[in-house]
């Protein structure tokens, strides 16, 4: 069997040259605003002749996207919630003359060669990300960066670049309309443990929940159906010993996991809202075609995107970055997934 060829990469010219990524790409795609000498130059281009270096197909597309153009990184593109904030970003880009590109962050990929380029030789005038993780490699390639970005949906702790919704607020509505009803004891799926705005929904839940004196167990999952079913079935199936009384409604951290969570409730045999309430977060137009429809907590996430390409635009115009909150608060849909406990709807 014949060897694999290893592709030279940026890192690669650059040792064998002796300067940085970013030299060796401004060198390469012909800038003239970089002040090398020309044995550097020449030095880089014997450097990748040698080593056979090809640009990556990625970066060698954006190349020329060197203005007006940003650059939205969102974790999934299968969480239907990052379509309407893309929606929102690609929009108000739009209206204030820059192009809008959308790259996933998913699972294997996070440190993908052709992201992190993009990040460290400015090939797009600014970035708006919606999955940065606590140590995320991407995080370490922004503070060697001066390129101008903003997080979004995502807060990092003393970044002074957060663009986020109340989402607090999201868990003290949904936990009011459920107590209202009369559910004292009120199951919360929340998202992975680290991720920021799930981390503070289920805080706010916890105490809220502690405030009125109802029991709130809570699970994590995905944000996904399969995590939606996972949790609900972890909170509807207690292990022995469980001091919670069982629960009679579900709020969850996002519209998949609640459509999972129903598949789980059938599944057991329960109705939905006689034996349990399901409330999800985040409304979108499918929420109103379930069976039943779903109450949802309606957050502004088309408004987020609008105002986190606001933000990043002023901060590429010079502006001192700043945490930015959206307005607009939380609101309660209701439909047909909630009734008193024990109630036909």
């Amino acid at each position: 069997m014949a060897q694999q060829t290893v592709r030279a990469r940026l890192v690669d010219v650059a040792q064998a040259a002796g300067v940085s990524k970013a030299t060796v790409s401004k060198v390469l795609n012909g800038r003239q605003d970089l002040s090398v000498r020309p044995e550097t130059r020449r030095r880089v281009h014997e450097a990748a002749k040698a080593l056979g270096y090809r640009p990556h197909s990625g970066a060698r597309a954006l190349a020329g996207a060197s203005t007006h153009a940003l650059a939205l990184l969102v974790p999934a593109l299968t969480n239907p919630t990052y379509v309407t904030i893309a929606r929102g970003a690609y929009q108000r880009a739009r209206e204030l003359g820059y192009l809008s590109l959308l790259a996933e962050d998913f699972d294997g990929q996070e440190a993908d060669e052709s992201f992190n380029d993009l990040v460290q030789e400015g090939r797009v005038d600014g970035l708006l990300i919606a999955s940065a993780r606590p140590g995320h490699p991407l995080l370490d390639a922004l503070r060697r960066s001066p390129v101008p970005h903003v997080f979004l949906n995502r807060s990092v702790d003393g970044s002074g670049r957060n663009v986020t919704m109340d989402v607090a607020r999201s868990s003290v509505t949904a936990l009011d309309h459920l107590y209202d009803l009369g559910h004292r004891a009120v199951g919360h799926i929340a998202g992975p443990p680290g991720i920021a705005p799930s981390d503070t929904r289920k805080q706010a839940f916890l105490r809220h929940a502690e405030e009125l004196s109802v029991a709130a167990p809570v699970a994590s999952g995905d944000f996904t159906e399969d995590g939606g079913v996972s949790a609900a079935l972890e909170l509807l199936l207690p292990a022995d010993g469980d001091p919670h009384p069982p629960v009679t409604a579900l709020y969850t951290s996002s519209l998949a996991q609640a459509i999972g969570a129903m598949g789980a409730i059938r599944s057991l045999g329960l109705r939905i809202p006689e034996d349990i309430s399901v409330v999800g977060n985040d409304d979108l137009p499918v929420a109103g075609h379930l069976h039943p429809p779903l109450t949802t907590v309606a957050m502004p996430l088309y408004e987020l995107g609008t105002a986190a390409v606001d933000a990043l635009v002023a901060a590429i115009q010079g502006t001192p970055p700043g945490d930015v909150v959206v307005p607009t608060e939380p609101h309660l849909v209701l439909r047909g997934s909630t009734a008193r406990p024990g109630d036909a709807p």
